[in-house]
C-alpha cells in the first residue's frame, strides 16, 4: 500500500499535488469551500493568494487579491488601497465577509483578513 502511494505521488503532476495539499490545509482550518459559496451570506474562507492587482473603481484605486483553496477562488477587493503589506502571491490568508457575485466571480468587498503564513 505504501509503495502504491509513493508511485502515485511520483507520477502526479506538481500542480495537482499542490492543489490537493492546499485543499487539505483549508479543510484542516475548517474554511468554507469556495466552489459552494452562496451570495449575500457571511463566509470565512481561506487559501493561497494567487494574484494581486490594482484596479481603478469609480476613479479610486482598489486592490484585488485573488485567493484560491484548490477548489475555487474568491477575489477580495480592498477599496481605496494600493497595497497591503504582507499580501503577496504564495501567502496563505483567511478572509471573512459577505459574498457578492459579479458575472462569474465571487467577490468580498473590504473583508476582514488574517495572514496565516
Amino acid at each position: 500500500m505504501a509503495f502504491k502511494k509513493l508511485v502515485e505521488r511520483l507520477t502526479k503532476p506538481v500542480d495537482e499535488l499542490d492543489r490537493e495539499d492546499l485543499t487539505r490545509y483549508c479543510d484542516e482550518h475548517r474554511f468554507e469551500a469556495m466552489d459552494a459559496l452562496v451570495p449575500r451570506r457571511r463566509v470565512l474562507v481561506g487559501g493561497e493568494v494567487r494574484a494581486v492587482r490594482i484596479v481603478p473603481r469609480a476613479g479610486a484605486p482598489a486592490l484585488e487579491v485573488t485567493v484560491t483553496d484548490g477548489r475555487g477562488q474568491v477575489v477580495a477587493v480592498f477599496l481605496g488601497r494600493r497595497k497591503i503589506v504582507g499580501l503577496s502571491p504564495g501567502r496563505r490568508i483567511a478572509v471573512q465577509g459577505v459574498i457578492a457575485r459579479d458575472r462569474n466571480r465571487s467577490l468580498l468587498f473590504n473583508p476582514i483578513y488574517e495572514i496565516l503564513r
